[in-house]
């Protein structure tokens, strides 16, 4: 962001030029690539307890760590690729959250394998359209939704780990499912109600009700 940029963003983001290139180019912008989508849900559940900021610096080396957010690689992940990566500095060595993507790779083909892909599958959770918000101030933003809850309970009860409700909005507003950008922000007027992907028809297998 230079001086001569007079463009309205959300507050959040004007901490670094990292934190503005990615409001501008990616948050909020819809995702239907799975790998991707994969690549949002470790890098959420690697937040978890820490800065994003913290994590959108360590992105690179979570790509390079996790063999570039290829699922059906990391899914072959055994106890020597974990104690590598207790070593590895490009991440967050934290074994618990190195586990979980492993456990999560695995549990993220068995939905590709049922759903024919996750984008099918997670996109259902908000009827396959991005959620256009309306948010006058951060304040009004919530940490999570009965959408997120729904979501939370399911990717549990596959297997997934670091998927609570909080992360799961996170990820929903990573990824586009929710537009929350602070209206006034030029990304809110560019995402709003218009999906850049292609649009994801009703899964055949609807989610359990709870």
């Amino acid at each position: 962001m230079t001086k001569s940029d007079e463009k309205k963003r959300c507050a959040w983001c004007l901490g670094s030029e990292a934190y503005v290139h990615y409001h501008d180019e990616e948050w909020g912008t819809p995702v239907h690539d799975d790998r991707t989508l994969f690549e949002f849900l470790v890098l959420e559940g690697a937040q978890a307890g820490l800065s994003w900021s913290t994590i959108l610096n360590k992105r690179a080396g979570y790509r390079k760590a996790f063999a570039g957010f290829d699922a059906q690689k990391v899914a072959r992940f055994g106890a020597r690729d974990v104690e590598r990566l207790m070593q590895d500095a490009g991440i967050v060595r934290n074994r618990l959250k190195i586990e979980s993507t492993i456990t999560n790779a695995r549990a993220f083909l068995a939905v590709q394998k049922e759903f024919g892909s996750f984008d099918r599958y997670i996109w259902q959770f908000i009827g396959g359209k991005p959620l256009v918000n309306r948010r006058r101030s951060l304040k009004n933003v919530p940490a999570s939704t009965p959408e997120s809850d729904a979501m939370s309970r399911d990717l549990k009860r596959r297997g997934f780990r670091f998927v609570g409700t909080t992360i799961c909005y996170a990820h929903m507003q990573a990824t586009g499912m929710v537009n929350d950008h602070i209206v006034g922000c030029f990304r809110h007027a560019e995402l709003g109600g218009k999906s850049t992907g292609r649009p994801t028809p009703p899964s055949r297998k609807p989610l359990p009700r709870k």
